[in-house]
């Protein structure tokens, strides 16, 4: 289906009121552009650890709608135009230019999947459930993934750091916690090595039934893996469902601000001698991901592997 864009050439002064004067007019859909640089509070609570890269905030803003093929455009465009200028009494509206286009819809749900092909990290192959095995990796073991719209196919570099750990550190019958664990990717693995059962974290409703489907393709049952909706740093309910002192394992394969917070809290949850690996830290928050783990005298350092620009912090509570 075709859609006409529209967009406003405006200031970030102007920008709520725009978007307001729309949504009025019924139009829904609106897109905002501009060079803002994102609030401490606001890259805290997203715990982001590679900012976009912005050109410097100019002041200038675009604010886009888009309407049906067959809506009356003219009518509307009269209106929004009728709408900018009643603006102008109380903004600086800048040009308020228009310019016109035409965009398609696009299945961004299921676009992804074309670039998502089977592949192997040492001797497990990584396979979404939509590709055949392929004959030159019958031998090996499988793990199969639809990750939906949760994070984790195997194909970054920090989940393929976090396997090779696994790996290197489990051992048969291991009980295995996975936090924040997205696709079920590391829990799914991490069984299909021999761990005798993993429970599962995460905060996106929509990556925990990923994952438990996932957990389903794989021939594992549920009470083996289960996996809930929470936060492990500062949910007492969903701490007391993990368990405290009963794991072998923990990995967590987030962003550095959270393993950071982890690293305080983890502890409780692991056995003595108990391992945890951490990645999806990004080389440039190496270090301070390291001070919080050498500031918590539960923590050992093991070692630091790295591929490419990303990290992993493995280390065993003493």
């Amino acid at each position: 289906m075709k859609w006409r864009k529209f967009t406003i050439n405006t200031t970030t002064q102007a920008t709520d009121l725009i978007s307001a004067m729309l949504d009025e007019l019924g139009i829904e859909g609106i897109e905002i552009e501009d060079h803002v640089p994102l609030t401490e509070a606001e890259t805290k609570g997203m715990f982001i650890d590679i900012l976009p890269e912005l050109p410097p905030d100019d002041g200038q803003a675009k604010v886009s709608f888009y309407l049906e093929m067959e809506a009356d455009a003219d009518r509307i465009l009269e209106q929004v135009r009728e709408g900018l200028e009643e603006l102008r009494n109380f903004a600086d509206v800048g040009s308020g230019a228009i310019t016109a286009s035409e965009t398609e819809d696009a299945d961004w749900i299921n676009n992804w999947k074309q670039y998502f092909k089977p592949f192997t990290v040492d001797q497990i192959l990584i396979k979404p459930t939509w590709e055949e095995i392929p004959e030159e990796h019958r031998d090996k073991m499988v793990v199969e993934i639809d990750p939906g719209t949760a994070f984790g196919t195997g194909a970054h570099e920090t989940t393929q750091l976090c396997i090779r750990q696994i790996q290197k550190y489990l051992k048969p019958g291991d009980s295995v916690l996975d936090v924040g664990t997205g696709s079920g990717i590391l829990g799914i693995t991490a069984i299909k090595l021999g761990a005798g059962r993993a429970f599962g974290t995460d905060l996106d409703e929509n990556a925990v039934e990923a994952a438990r489907e996932n957990v389903r393709v794989n021939y594992i049952p549920a009470e083996q893996f289960p996996i809930i909706t929470g936060n492990l740093i500062d949910d007492e309910k969903t701490r007391q469902a993990a368990g405290y002192g009963c794991y072998d394992l923990v990995v967590a394969n987030i962003l550095a601000p959270v393993i950071i917070l982890l690293s305080e809290e983890a502890a409780c949850h692991m056995k003595k001698g108990a391992v945890m690996i951490t990645s999806g830290i990004i080389n440039t928050k190496e270090e301070e991901v390291r001070a919080a783990f050498e500031k918590n005298e539960d923590f050992e350092i093991l070692e630091t592997t790295r591929q490419n620009d990303w990290v992993s912090i493995t280390v065993r509570k003493k």
